[in-house]
């Protein structure tokens, strides 16, 4: 897992693995951004790159709940990651049968991203499928997540959750900062290489 603070700038390249460019196959990557308050936009640069098998991996009693824990706590894991802003980002998978209740502030926006199957979310139980976004309303101090006990599948997601920051928000193409003059600096900043390069 690579986690980047971008904070001043920084210039950077995703490309695959070699083997994997090579004999090719499918690729599942996520790519989340985490807007910086106002205060943090022109911090040093920061890059964690996290191996694996070091994400903290967590399991209800019954092993009917797997959780990876990239940001935040989950059944008693802890991130290794350490992040500008308090958030959560955990990746859960619940077997067939299974529910979890996740705490999540009071303060936090939200959401589940549905990876691969289909489940119920919140105390509506709404239901939420592959490729979809659930939005958690603010009214409470948790979430509640469960994969219907007739389901033929496990149900795979992303819960992402932080605190808004209540900021304007411009953006143009990579660039996230809080007024246009900020977007114009950021550009000149690019074009005159003060954000890094790439060397191939």
């Amino acid at each position: 897992m690579q986690w980047m603070t971008a904070g001043a700038g920084v210039v950077h390249s995703e490309i695959p693995e070699a083997e994997f460019t090579r004999t090719g196959g499918r690729l599942h990557g996520i790519q989340l951004w985490v807007n910086l308050p106002q205060r943090d936009k022109m911090i040093a640069p920061r890059y964690q790159e996290i191996p694996s098998a070091q994400i903290p991996v967590a399991q209800t009693k019954d092993g009917s709940v797997t959780v990876r824990v990239i940001a935040g706590e989950a059944l008693g894991a802890k991130a290794v990651i350490e992040t500008r802003t308090p958030i959560i980002y955990l990746h859960f998978t619940l077997q067939p049968g299974a529910s979890l209740v996740q705490p999540v502030p009071k303060e936090y926006n939200a959401f589940a991203y549905v990876l691969d199957g289909s489940g119920l979310f919140g105390t509506e139980q709404e239901r939420g499928e592959d490729g979809q976004m659930v939005l958690f309303a603010p009214d409470g101090e948790e979430v509640a997540i469960a994969n219907p006990a007739d389901a033929t599948q496990p149900l795979d997601l992303l819960l992402i959750a932080g605190v808004p920051l209540n900021e304007p928000v411009v953006r143009y193409g990579p660039f996230v900062m809080n007024t246009e003059a900020e977007i114009l600096q950021a550009i000149d900043d690019y074009r005159n290489g003060r954000m890094g390069q790439i060397h191939v």
